[in-house]
């Protein structure tokens, strides 16, 4: 299928996004959200669905739904790979130096780790012991895992009753059903690792963003069926009053938080939540769709725009980008620690600019692998 290079740039932006926001430096703690209560993660997640959905369903129509499961299950066994050396990296590299050197910053992130290496090993390879920074690939990993299942029962039988299953699921989480579920079952069965050890996402929660992604994926592949009586055309007024209802909502949520900072209603806990990233609050889910509305509207300046941005390269290699890009970010909090300026420094600058130049490099030598790959593949093939 033809690339579609606006969404490879909104991926490279997201990617852009949460380097500025993992990276050790006073960004980090002043540039997060810039567009709203909403961050990163919650963009790479639904494009990514998106992106699944698309490629997947077209797949399954023109070669069946054996082909979607082996290619998903290869493309979920390639994402638990890089999470796995990651993993090791952090454990078997990082901590021991944070250890010697007393860099805290490694060391409180792993602490479980520290004080239960051979738990947390064992654990992390199976995904239930997720340290800060590697807590969103296992779920990613899960995801993928089942997707063929729900892109099959939705091309096949309809997505009303997996939607009303996902809502379920996440007003599910909201009220900590992951944590009661989790803690029942790891009473039951003598299971070692805390829930708060499990990674900050609540996967119950997250599916739902996932399973919609998914879904706008696989209804835009889907084939047009020309009907006998012509269909009015959409009435442009109704699409021009919700885009203005979108743009003002996400104007409305901008404001409030560059007002405010990150945390929308300070001190009450109660409130936060309903902006809450880790459970995705609802008025934080409404803060994203609106943002997506606005974006769907401008997707054709977008895809002009990824034309002549570089941004787009770091789209295309997003899960080689992604690892190394959490590679450097746990290598520098291991050998500069955490930041401590009050201001923007020097450093802090060259420190993000030489992270983004080599993520863009990365991007370009794993294209251009790729590439030689592909050749090769169809020379041999002929």
């Amino acid at each position: 299928m033809q690339r579609q290079g606006e969404l490879d740039w909104l991926r490279g932006m997201m990617l852009v996004l949460m380097t500025i926001t993992h990276l050790p430096t006073w960004f980090s703690a002043h540039a997060g959200q810039p567009f709203g209560f909403v961050s990163a993660a919650e963009g790479f997640v639904f494009l990514s669905a998106y992106l699944v959905g698309s490629v997947y369903a077209r797949t399954a129509r023109e070669r069946g739904f054996a082909r979607i499961r082996s290619a998903l299950w290869s493309r979920t066994l390639k994402v638990y790979a890089a999470h796995i050396a990651l993993l090791l990296f952090l454990l078997w590299l990082l901590v021991p130096i944070a250890l010697a050197r007393g860099a805290h910053a490694i060391t409180d992130l792993a602490s479980f780790y520290v004080l239960h290496p051979h738990v947390a090993l064992v654990s992390g390879v199976v995904l239930a012991y997720n340290p800060p920074l590697l807590d969103i690939l296992p779920m990613y990993v899960l995801f993928l895992a089942i997707t063929p299942f729900v892109l099959e029962h939705g091309l096949r039988r309809g997505w009303g009753a997996l939607l009303t299953l996902g809502a379920a699921l996440w007003l599910f989480a909201q009220y900590g059903g992951g944590r009661h579920v989790y803690e029942s079952v790891a009473r039951l069965v003598d299971w070692p690792v805390p829930y708060s050890q499990t990674g900050a996402f609540s996967f119950l929660a997250w599916q739902l963003l996932w399973l919609i992604g998914v879904r706008a994926g696989a209804l835009a592949q889907a084939p047009r069926v020309e009907s006998a009586q012509p269909r009015p055309a959409p009435g442009k007024p109704m699409a021009r009053y919700g885009l203005w209802v979108a743009a003002l909502l996400a104007a409305f949520f901008f404001a409030w938080r560059h007002v405010v900072g990150q945390v929308p209603f300070g001190t009450d806990a109660a409130l936060n939540m309903l902006f809450d990233k880790w459970h995705l609050g609802p008025l934080r889910l409404l803060n994203f769709a609106v943002l997506a509305v606005i974006v769907v509207h401008g997707r054709r300046v977008l895809a002009a725009w990824a034309e002549r941005s570089s941004i787009a390269t770091l789209g295309r290699a997003s899960l080689t980008v992604f690892s190394v890009h959490l590679l450097l970010c746990l290598a520098l909090l291991a050998l500069v620690g955490e930041p401590i300026h009050s201001q923007a420094s020097l450093l802090d600058a060259v420190l993000l600019a030489g992270t983004l130049l080599t993520l863009y490099g990365v991007a370009r030598l794993s294209l251009g692998g790729e590439h030689v790959l592909r050749a090769r593949r169809k020379a041999l093939a002929t």
